[in-house]
């Protein structure tokens, strides 16, 4: 297969706008376009490079980035430089989804709902800043074939809605120079027209779609619009999940059912609270900054890892905030990326590495 091809399939599952403004997601080493086969792994480390080699895989798709901030010199010094050798003198490329899948609706934290047996979830931190709006004027009799183009290009989709906008009428003015070339009137005329004010809006990163749309079903030969930023939260989109336990279950039984469903070596939690456990947070990964969030949610408890001392304090005898471990808490995402990748695309070798890249041991 085509490298191309294989990345659209991944910014299906993962969309690179999804990501985090500090993170370093999609392509990082691309040495070749023709793929034998795709190794998906955890940590994309020399290691598992070379059982990509092993197992005839020229692309390693990885949750964490092996690039996370700039390098100055390849000299082979340490672990990301090694594996990024090793990488490009065996034409291996490497793909990272990390923040984009994290803040799909889809993604890590309903993974790991799913493993808990948690329902009825919901984004804990909704994404800000994502969701544009698109106002613009035509003629009554492009009305439909405008809004349908829009909506096909993505505009108009509001949590678990689609095709939504709203529409109003009044009288558009308007009189061309003399290199205009009018659809509706004479060039030098004043013209007032009956139009039709269309408002839709779409996430960001579709923009360009947008308007191309716009501009490719418009009838006019000037199109008038406007795009605004909004203030709006984006329900599906975000960092961390909030939901309901089938039952509730006391601190310790919650705590050694996690430790079970998710093969934690251990967990560090903050002191046991008199309540049981129904309603449950959590964010894969580092999620220290969430625990606000959690509480303001109104959870029982909050899963998370990587917690120092002082920010077990922060659980303020409202909630059970609990350390899984960051690999525990990410554990079956890579499972997830080889579900996705075999649906997608069908006898061609997508193999889940067998290597445990956790770096974090238990005695």
């Amino acid at each position: 297969m085509q490298l191309s091809e294989i990345t659209k399939h991944l910014e299906q599952l993962a969309p690179l706008a999804y990501a985090e403004d500090f993170d370093n997601v999609g392509l990082l080493v691309s040495h070749t376009n023709d793929i034998t086969g795709i190794l998906v792994c955890h940590d994309a480390l020399e290691e598992v490079i070379e059982e990509a080699i092993s197992k005839n895989c020229n692309l390693v798709v990885c949750f964490h980035p092996i690039l996370f901030s700039g390098l100055k010199k390849i000299t082979g010094k340490n672990y990301v430089e090694r594996a990024i050798i090793k990488a490009i003198k065996n034409d291996i490329a490497i793909y990272s989804v990390h923040t984009a899948l994290d803040n799909h609706q889809n993604g890590v934290n309903k993974i790991f709902c799913d493993a808990l047996g948690v329902t009825h979830t919901k984004v804990l931190i909704p994404k800000q800043n994502f969701i544009h709006k698109l106002v613009t004027y035509t003629k009554p009799e492009n009305v439909n074939q405008l809004k349908a183009a829009l909506f096909d290009a993505g505009a108009g989709t509001i949590g678990n809605y689609d095709n939504c906008s709203f529409i109003s009428s009044g009288i558009g003015s308007f009189k061309g120079n003399d290199a205009s070339n009018p659809v509706i009137g004479e060039k030098n005329i004043l013209q007032k027209e009956a139009e039709i004010k269309i408002e839709v809006t779409f996430e960001k990163h579709l923009q360009n779609n947008i308007l191309k749309a716009l501009f490719t079903n418009h009838l006019y030969e000037e199109v008038a619009y406007e795009i605004y930023k909004t203030e709006n939260e984006h329900q599906n989109i975000g960092l961390g999940m909030i939901g309901e336990l089938e039952h509730a279950m006391k601190p310790a039984e919650f705590l050694q059912f996690v430790k079970d469903k998710m093969e934690c070596g251990g967990i560090r939690h903050s002191q046991f609270l008199p309540n049981e456990i129904k309603k449950v947070a959590v964010l894969g990964g580092s999620g220290s900054f969430a625990i606000k969030n959690a509480i303001s949610a109104g959870a029982d408890a909050f899963l998370t890892a990587d917690l120092k001392y002082h920010q077990f304090y922060e659980a303020e005898n409202k909630l059970l905030l609990a350390d899984i471990g960051h690999f525990e808490s990410e554990r079956y995402t890579k499972n997830y990326i080889v579900d996705f990748l075999k649906e997608k695309i069908t006898n061609f070798a997508i193999i889940l590495s067998e290597l445990n890249t956790n770096p974090v041991k238990y005695f």
